[in-house]
């Protein structure tokens, strides 16, 4: 392969939050090489998800949710994947990207974000603080199988994964479970999350294990703040579909124009409120604490009308499975203390209720800025507060997404992935198969597949060489006997099935490893100690070896390749 080549096909392999961002296609690569796993066609058979094609794409979403809930852990431990020199990665992607626009735009070269998230020290939030000089995490995106087999390392007892193994989990578990087509899904990379946008219902968003309905983004929780964060406070750098990718700083495209209006189009309805009513106004004083010292709440009870101060309701909320917002609001206010009320309106407070009248018969549209500059000089807040108030409203009902700009790119042709719900999992890799020659993307997956059977293994023993740093500080007090003492303890079971392979360190991680694994893993540790060793790594179907200058070590395998090279 030539130079830039292996760069690109070795990165599918190991797959850091680097490597995707500065080659784009690789994040849809790895979504393929979900869809392609054997575990996640497993997820079919599963009593949970029987009878499922009976319901909505709906409740298919809210089932699938619940499972990955139930089954995988969100995993923020930045040094799950070892450490790395930010210099060497600099240049290492230098060729490909400006240095600058890495750094303005990746998390781990010192991204901060706006001013929100320098206000709320967003790096120190997740770990990165820790990582404001040369050293600096991999933080590797795992693939199904590595997700899965969280439940051997030390410390866990389900799968776990970090935000982007997640997102593309989910992306392919929608289409192999849920059978909804790959053309509804978008994936949305940021700085420092990734998302998928479903084209369900009136949309869908991804968030870690979680997923977020229109109603749910605009219900006040925290849960839906969080879930906000990256749209609201981020560019998106990448948006990933069968039909291609946009990135952020690449000055070529290949997502198609239509699919493109039809993703933003959506985006769009999701992240708007077209009406501001009596739920939106009570969901956002559950979000904005800070202005509900100028609102009460009015209740008929008994014939008399009484008033209360709007925090005491939402302190409620807190122990009642009843709400300020919804038509549960009259059940929440009669569970309420009878002290807590007072016979007269509140001096000094806008009447929740009021307000909402007054917004049913003159209603307003959260880009009418005339009409809400109106209200505020009617809502006469004695706090001078109605216009700070208005503006973080008209904020909370309508968020615009700082996305890819179309028209300044490029468009480049590249084969659509043209995969369709009712295949079966050798249906999928067979047209995989057929698209390699056409797809760029589709050629990738099966380097994230870890099928060697299929690839070259030039890219994979690059990765294995280069980039497993964990396994090379785990072994450094042992000797060569000590270290192939521990690798033959281990239990000769491999994370992937048939021809596929586990890096080094998913074998040190994991626990576990095949004996051509095991044979790659040692030669890494080998190769970071002497550069100069000339080493052999010689397979055939039952046995994998290494040979060195003095020494044959060899162990068993059941991959059933064969296979000579030089490292």
């Amino acid at each position: 392969m030539k130079a830039d080549e292996l760069e690109r096909y070795s990165s599918a392999v190991t797959l850091s939050d680097m490597e995707i961002f500065v080659f784009p296609r690789l994040l849809y690569a790895l979504v393929l090489a979900n869809i392609m796993s054997p575990l996640l066609w497993e997820w079919r058979r599963d009593r949970w998800f029987r009878k499922l094609d009976r319901k909505t794409p709906y409740r298919k979403v809210m089932r699938l949710k619940q499972f990955i809930m139930d089954h995988f852990e969100f995993n923020l431990d930045l040094e799950t994947w070892g450490l790395t020199h930010k210099n060497r990665e600099i240049e290492r992607f230098s060729p490909f990207m400006d240095p600058e626009a890495i750094a303005r735009s990746n998390a781990l070269f010192g991204y901060q974000g706006d001013r929100y998230y320098f206000d709320i020290d967003i790096r120190r939030h997740f770990g990165l603080d820790s990582y404001e000089e040369d050293i600096i995490p991999y933080w590797k995106t795992e693939t199904l199988e590595a997700m899965h087999a969280f439940r051997h390392k030390e410390g866990y007892t389900e799968g776990a994964g970090e935000c982007v193994s997640l997102s593309t989990l989910y992306a392919a578990a929608l289409f192999v479970v849920c059978r909804i087509p790959l053309e509804q899904i978008y994936l949305m990379a940021t700085p420092l999350h990734s998302q998928n946008f479903i084209d369900v219902a009136d949309g869908v968003l991804t968030n870690n294990r979680r997923v977020v309905t229109k109603t749910m983004w605009y219900n006040g929780t925290e849960l839906s703040a969080r879930a906000q964060r990256a749209l609201r406070n981020e560019r998106v750098t990448i948006v990933s579909h069968p039909t291609g990718w946009i990135h952020l700083i690449h000055p070529v495209r290949t997502i198609d124009e239509q699919a493109w209006d039809q993703f933003t189009g959506r985006l769009q309805s999701y992240l708007t409120r077209e009406r501001i009513d009596y739920e939106v106004l009570a969901n956002f004083l559950r979000l904005h604490r800070e202005f509900q010292v100028c609102f009460q709440l009015r209740h008929e009870h008994h014939g008399k009308t009484r008033y209360l101060p709007a925090e005491t309701a939402y302190h409620y909320e807190h122990a009642s499975s009843y709400r300020v917002n919804d038509t549960t609001s009259d059940h929440l206010l009669s569970e309420i203390d009878e002290y807590e009320f007072y016979s007269n309106p509140l001096e000094g407070r806008i009447c929740l209720q009021e307000l909402a009248d007054y917004l049913e018969r003159n209603p307003i549209r959260s880009y009418d800025r005339d009409s809400l500059r109106a209200l505020a000089e009617r809502m006469q807040c004695p706090h001078n507060r109605a216009p700070e108030i208005l503006e973080r409203l008209a904020a909370f009902v309508h968020v615009a997404p700082r996305l890819p700009d179309l028209s300044a790119k490029r468009h480049e042709t590249e084969a659509a992935i043209d995969l369709h719900p009712d295949m079966n999992r050798e249906e999928v890799i067979d047209r995989l198969t057929e698209l390699r020659a056409a797809s760029a993307t589709a050629d990738l997956a099966f380097y994230a597949y870890r099928d060697l059977a299929s690839t070259d293994w030039e890219p994979f023993m690059k990765a294995a060489l280069e980039r497993n740093p964990v396994c090379i500080e785990g072994a450094k007090d042992l000797t060569l006997d000590g270290l192939r003492d521990y690798l033959d303890r281990l239990p000769d079971d491999s994370i992937y099935d048939g021809t596929r392979a586990a890096q080094p360190d998913e074998v040190w991680n994991f626990g576990r490893g095949d004996g051509l694994e095991k044979a790659v893993t040692c030669a890494a540790v080998l190769r970071h100690r002497t550069p100069e060793r000339p080493i052999t790594l010689e397979c055939t179907p039952e046995r994998a070896a290494l040979i060195l200058e003095d020494e044959r070590l060899e162990w068993r395998s059941s991959k059933g390749l064969r296979h000579t090279v030089e490292l």
